[in-house]
């Protein structure tokens, strides 16, 4: 058995109390599921369901996911966004000060409408099809949460790319005085701000891929990435740039944030993938916040009938 020491742990890693009293309560019933865990996992479809007072009455979609929503506290409590902080809480305790409204999106590149849009502009005629996506999303823990948000497909088809653009490059806002984390002096995350992130195109038109605009029927908070951000679910959280600002079409496969900063540890395409291990942990299983137990991590997340068709002939090892 390894056991680490304190000083070996990274915070990023240390289980928030509420989550760590959650546990303890799943170890104090779990003598009474094992025989349902034995059989399989077994769990509730979320549809109508009551989700820390919140109801989820949307019928199920197409790519909505049977599994049992993550509480709103933990979606909107425990998350990555290092221009917040790196700890999981930084980011709820530190976004007090980052103003969502008003907003701007600048598109550029290879497109027939490059302007500078507000967000209702942007949006505009697109949200009379907003929906829930209840979706997992994979880091080295996982979650289930009921998304609102447009497919990215219906605005890059209003923006009209060129033929020649075969790539989509996404960026965050710059704002130090209100995202501590961007403040160099604060820690050393490695990472060059503004967060930078991309799709291959025909992953950008895959209608999995989301502009996600709430959380829980509810706007996004700062700490989930208001009032804009990106949801490839099929892939590692990291893709998930938040807080957009710019939309860039190209010919040439962006410069992605963490792409660049440890291109050994974290690939462009970031798919899940099981079978490919980040070099200093396994991604074979993970863990669903609020369960004790681990997990086996599933292909593209579970994703696999709709988009492994875009990988096709590819090395997933190499492009990882």
């Amino acid at each position: 058995m390894l056991i680490k020491r304190a000083s070996d742990i990274a915070s990023s890693e240390i289980t928030p109390e509420n989550l760590y009293h959650n546990r303890r309560e799943f170890i104090k019933t779990a003598s009474a599921v094992l025989g349902i865990a034995a059989a399989g996992a077994i769990v509730p479809a979320c549809t109508n369901s009551a989700v820390s007072g919140m109801t989820q009455s949307k019928p199920k979609g197409k790519y909505d996911t049977d599994e049992k929503p993550t509480p709103y506290e933990d979606v909107t409590h425990y998350n990555n966004y290092y221009e917040f902080g790196i700890d999981k809480a930084d980011p709820a305790a530190n976004s007090g000060k980052f103003k969502p409204t008003p907003w701007t999106v600048s598109v550029e590149g290879m497109v027939k409408k490059p302007a500078s849009y507000s967000l209702d502009d942007l949006l505009k005629g697109l949200t009379p099809e907003e929906r829930v996506y209840r979706m997992r999303c994979v880091e080295a823990w996982s979650m289930v949460i009921p998304w609102t948000g447009v497919p990215l497909a219906a605005l890059i088809a209003r923006l009209e790319p060129t033929p020649a653009a075969k790539y989509v490059e996404f960026k965050t806002i710059m704002r130090p005085d209100e995202m501590p984390g961007q403040r160099p002096s604060v820690f050393g995350s490695g990472l060059h701000w503004p967060y930078t992130e991309g799709l291959r195109m025909d992953e950008a038109m895959n209608p999995l891929a989301l502009l996600v605009t709430g959380v829980y029927g509810k706007p996004a908070l700062a700490q989930n990435g208001a009032p804009i951000r990106l949801v490839t679910p099929w892939k590692y959280g990291f893709k998930g740039v938040k807080s957009i600002v710019k939309i860039r079409f190209t010919d040439k496969q962006p410069l992605t944030a963490w792409n660049e900063a440890a291109p050994q540890e974290y690939g462009f395409f970031a798919n899940v993938n099981p079978q490919v291990d980040h070099p200093r942990w396994s991604q074979a299983s993970e863990r669903r916040i609020g369960e004790f137990y681990k997990r086996r991590t599933l292909m593209f997340n579970g994703y696999a009938d709709q988009v492994a068709q875009m990988y096709s002939g590819m090395d997933l090892r190499k492009s990882y």
